[in-house]
Formats: C-alpha cells, structure tokens, sequence
C-alpha cells in the first residue's frame, strides 16, 4: 500500500470517472486502473463499483476512502512540519481567491514573486467565498484570499488590505453629474450587478438597500466586473468596482468612476487559513508581497470609511 495508490481512490471517488481522475493524477487511465485494482487484492475488498456510471464506491469503500483521506492528511501534515522546520519556501502552496480581486491584485505581485522565488510553487484558483471555505475545511486548499465576512471564526484571518467600492458610471447617466453618489442615489438606476453569491454584491445590496437588479437581469445574466464595466462604457447604467480595478484604468476610463459619500463602503481583504497551519514561512511570505504591492492608504481602515462584513 503507498499514499499514491490512496491519492489515486480518492480522485477517482472525486471525479467518478477513470479517465478525468487519470488525468487529475497526471497518469494514464490504464496505470491508474492498475494501480486501484492491486490496492483491492491487498485489502481484499472492492473499493468501487465499476459496472455503474459514474464510478460509485461500494460500502467498505467508503470506510476505506475516509481512512485515506485521513492518512494524506496526516502525510502532508508531516512534509509541511519538516519544511517549516527548515523556514523552506519549497513545495507548492495553493490559494483559493475570489473573482472580484484575482484580475487586480494577482498581476500587481505574482509575477515578481513567481521571479524571485523560483522554488515556491504558489497556485491560484479562482473561487467564491463558499467555495473557498469548503475547500478549506476539506484540505483542498493551504489558503484563501477573501473579503472578511461575520462567520469566519474557525479561521485564522490575516488583514492584507481595506479596498473602496466605487460606482463606474455611463457618460449620459444623470449621477455622471455627481461628484460622489449615496445609496438613496441608486434607487431608480439600472444597475449592473453580480449574481448572488458573491460577497462583493451582496455586501454592496445590503449596504445600499437595493432591493434587486431586475432590469439588468433581464438583459444579461452571470455577468462580471469587466463585462459591465464595457456595458457602462458603450452608454448603459451604473455598475460597481473594487478600488484595486480603478488603479487599472487608463486616463479616458478614469473620468466614469465616482466615490461613495461618506460613510465610505470598504471591504477588509484577509488571508484565511485553518488554525492547525504551520506552513507560516510561505503563509507570512504571500502577506508580505501582496501588502509591498497595494497603495499605503489601502492598508488601514480610515474614519471615513465603514467596513463592511
């Protein structure tokens, strides 16, 4: 029996099929195949069914998948102690993060930390909140980048930085007028916002008080931050942006954003990790880049602005 025979059951219970967990394992199907089917002659037990589709573990199977699951765990448990033993920077790291801060903070810090630190292997992965923190609780992930909610207390949450909401605004849309817009603003506007689900919308509706983007809906649904930043752009309603996007702007886009009266809406970016982690070297390497990369004042909290959670 080896932890790569255990990897490869439970990739397959993931994915259900040979051929998709082959390919997560970076083997060939027949090798995969091989290598579960020697496993079962070992324990003498079948782990899976495979005359049904998709693949479905038998009973036992599903006691021994729990007890591999535990005994992987326990293996990367014992390399993350031995590298951080030796302040190591090696091995891969891999982070969940949302999609509302990746396209502006990931090219602000990961190519330069990708050059000068060759042997640390830091992954992203672009996820919602909910899905961040189930990869969590599940070991999927060594570590999420997030906007800080209210029920996140079984982690342990490291401050990056505190980001703005701003309004991007069509030329020809009456709050263009405005030199800072309030929530009572929003209330007749068409308004492009994401699906629910994503935190910086619904933080956002909760702060406003909007009750639902139903002309937006209509017109296009599962939408992103860029993509109705182009629709304000051709002439069309109101959408929202985090602060590190307007830093992306160039001279003739910049014009379109307006701040928020005061109270301002922030968002408290955090690292969050299980409380049983010890990879800190790595851990308090990322916080380090990513704070050397943001703006000084996107480092505190100021009185005029309220966090939002």
């Amino acid at each position: 029996m080896t932890l790569q025979q255990l990897e490869y059951i439970i990739a397959l219970a993931r994915h259900r099929q040979f051929a998709k967990a082959a390919d997560a394992c970076g083997v060939t199907q027949p090798t995969l195949s091989a290598m579960i089917q020697k496993l079962e002659e070992e324990l003498g037990a079948k782990i899976f069914e495979r005359r049904k589709q998709p693949v479905t573990p038998t009973p036992v199977g599903l006691i021994i998948l729990e007890r591999a699951e535990e005994i992987l765990q326990r293996a990367q448990r014992l390399k993350e102690a031995v590298n951080e033993a030796q302040h190591s920077l090696k091995g891969t790291f891999s982070i969940g993060i949302l999609p509302t801060i990746a396209p502006y903070l990931l090219p602000r810090f990961l190519p330069q930390l990708m050059q000068t630190y060759p042997d640390t292997d830091v992954r992203f992965i672009e996820m919602k909140t909910a899905e961040i923190k189930r990869a969590l609780d599940q070991n999927e992930i060594d570590a999420g980048i997030v906007a800080e909610l209210e029920d996140m207390d079984r982690f342990n949450a490291h401050t990056l930085f505190y980001e703005q909401f701003l309004a991007y605004i069509a030329e020809s849309d009456p709050l263009a007028a405005k030199s800072s817009i309030k929530s009572a603003d929003l209330k007749d506007e068409y308004l492009w916002l994401l699906d629910e689900g994503h935190c910086f919308r619904d933080q956002l509706v909760k702060f406003c008080q909007l009750k639902a983007a139903s002309h937006s809906k209509k017109a296009y649904n599962l939408g992103s931050i860029e993509t109705f930043m182009r629709l304000v752009e051709k002439g069309k309603g109101v959408t929202f942006i985090p602060e590190l996007a307007m830093l992306q702007l160039d001279e003739s886009r910049r014009p379109l954003v307006r701040p928020f009266a005061i109270p301002v809406p922030t968002r408290k970016i955090v690292l969050l990790t299980n409380k049983d982690f010890i990879r800190t070297a790595l851990r308090d390497l990322i916080i380090e880049e990513v704070r050397k990369v943001v703006p000084r004042d996107m480092l505190t909290l100021h009185s005029t602005q309220k966090a939002l959670f």
